[in-house]
């Protein structure tokens, strides 16, 4: 999972200012714990596209993505692999 380090740093930096990254575990649920509610995960999507060049319109949204930031990680890399295939 590459990408846990700067999915936490932006989770850190857009959601949680007073945590620090070794605070923050990273299979924590950011969903139960409320830091990431539906409009967080709107927030998040779009860093996502931006940052990892991911295609929003080909992608199923499934919430559980976005429960922890292994949870965006493993996203991130599915989608990367799904849209590598595809092209």
């Amino acid at each position: 999972m590459q990408h846990i380090a700067v999915v936490k740093q932006f989770i850190i930096e857009e959601f949680l200012p007073d945590v620090s990254s070794s605070e923050l575990e990273s299979d924590y649920d950011l969903r139960a714990g409320g830091v990431i509610d539906s409009l967080g995960m709107l927030k998040t999507m779009a860093w996502l596209e931006d940052r990892f060049d991911l295609h929003a319109e080909r992608i199923d949204l499934n919430p559980d993505n976005f429960r922890s930031v292994e949870g965006i990680s493993t996203f991130i890399e599915q989608v990367q692999r799904q849209q590598a295939e595809a092209k």
